[in-house]
């Protein structure tokens, strides 16, 4: 355990004292670590630092699962002292300051979109166990459900559904359908958006004879704004008084933002957290139920997983609709292998796969990175590091794909900045 937490985390951390602390001394009976991702300056992040710190004070003193946990302090501090200044609040160790690139990995690894963001990983193998940390402050102080692992959806939905007519049906009526599980409100004016759009979809697909269900999971702030918003959807929602089931939910998904549409198969599994995104480029619904696809056509309803983590982005020449087969055809087979390899280890895909030809879209991307006018153009661009990788060669084949995604994915390529 302690050599993996070592490839993790690094082999040292410091603490508030300015003092070192050796990955490999956390302790044998280390199960579970806490990544605590924010910044000094941000008053969320403040907020929830001070009642992280009275969970774990109350868990390190009376849980008997003491020696099981430990926090890391992952910032996203520009200013060492601003770093320094917030660490001297907290009872765990961070990763020291100057450890920018170990920083970025685990950002990218564990897909933190927003702070504050606490998610628990497995200590052996780094696999998330929950990625809404912040949940488990607010819903369980005392730590008396640890680890916090996820439990099967149908557990946690468990209980009756509304109908926006009044009517209740129990959630087993769920059993043996596709589930999308929608995390919205109505003060959100994308998710206004999004709604209109499933609410088309979700009847073009019971139309079809699929047996599919949505469960609105809401994040309005009053009964009222809710009822409002729910008498515009034809589909089931869990009661908004019932915030416990509610706040469940939202913590086994590890929602960070909304809308959020989570699209399950008949036996409750995931079949992808972009539910939003597959409605909206497929409005006919003829890809229902919105497996993954290895190799994405950028648009501009797809192009906000850009900033998931890295996404490798072939440019090619290519204006009308059906030219950007043969390029999707070049990389499908290495995405697809990539895809099998992570999802035998229960773990996401490291890298997203698009191709873009001439377009609005393509352009603006183009001249957001600052890329040459090349194509085709291989890159890796990597948002949220703002850094990119380009392969400009005269001719792209599967073995100049394959040998630049291996090399990005052994960090043996030099990122340029974005």
């Amino acid at each position: 355990m302690s050599e993996f937490l070592v490839s993790l985390l690094g082999e040292r951390l410091v603490n508030s004292e300015k003092a070192e602390v050796d990955v490999q001394s956390l302790g044998a009976k280390l199960s579970l670590v806490g990544l605590f991702f924010g910044c000094s300056l941000n008053a969320p992040c403040k907020q929830f630092n001070a009642s992280l710190c009275e969970f774990y004070i109350r868990f390190k003193k009376a849980s008997e699962h003491k020696d099981n946990l430990e926090i890391v302090f992952i910032s996203s501090d520009q200013d060492q002292k601003h770093w320094q200044d917030f660490l001297q609040e907290m009872p765990w160790p961070a990763l020291p300051f100057k450890d920018r690139h170990k920083k970025m990995k685990l950002w990218n690894k564990y897909k933190v979109t927003s702070i504050p963001s606490l998610v628990f990983v497995d200590a052996a193998t780094g696999k998330v166990v929950c990625r809404n940390g912040l949940l488990v402050v607010k819903d369980d102080p005392k730590g008396l459900e640890f680890p916090w692992g996820p439990k099967p959806f149908a557990e946690v939905v468990a209980g009756p559904l509304l109908r926006n007519n009044r009517q209740t049906t129990d959630s087993s009526s769920l059993e043996g359908h596709y589930v999308g599980v929608y995390f919205s409100a109505h003060w959100c004016p994308p998710c206004r958006s999004l709604t209109r759009v499933l609410v088309e979809s979700y009847r073009a697909v019971k139309e079809s004879g699929q047996k599919f269900e949505i469960v609105f999971v809401s994040a309005d702030r009053s009964e009222e704004s809710f009822k409002q918003y729910f008498s515009e959807m034809p589909w089931l929602a869990v009661p908004y008084s019932d915030e416990a089931r509610r706040s469940r939910l939202n913590r086994l998904y590890g929602i960070q933002g909304i809308p959020t549409l989570i699209l399950l198969d008949t036996e409750g599994h995931m079949i992808t957290r972009q539910g939003r995104v597959e409605v909206l480029n497929d409005p006919e619904c003829r890809l229902f139920p919105w497996h993954p696809r290895p190799v994405l056509e950028l648009s501009e309803s797809n192009a906000v997983q850009l900033h998931d983590g890295p996404c490798l982005v072939l440019f090619v020449d290519a204006e009308e609709e059906g030219e950007l087969e043969p390029a999707k055809e070049l990389i499908r087979p290495i995405a697809e292998k990539l895809m099998a390899k992570y999802k035998a280890k229960e773990e996401e895909t490291p890298l997203l796969f698009f191709v873009a030809g001439e377009d609005d879209m393509s352009d603006s991307l183009r001249d957001y990175t600052n890329l040459p006018e090349a194509a085709p153009l291989l890159t890796i661009l990597d948002m949220s590091a703002r850094a990119k990788y380009v392969r400009d060669v005269e001719e792209i084949t599967p073995a100049v794909v394959e040998q630049f995604v291996n090399d990005f994915l052994a960090e043996k390529l030099k990122p340029e900045p974005i």
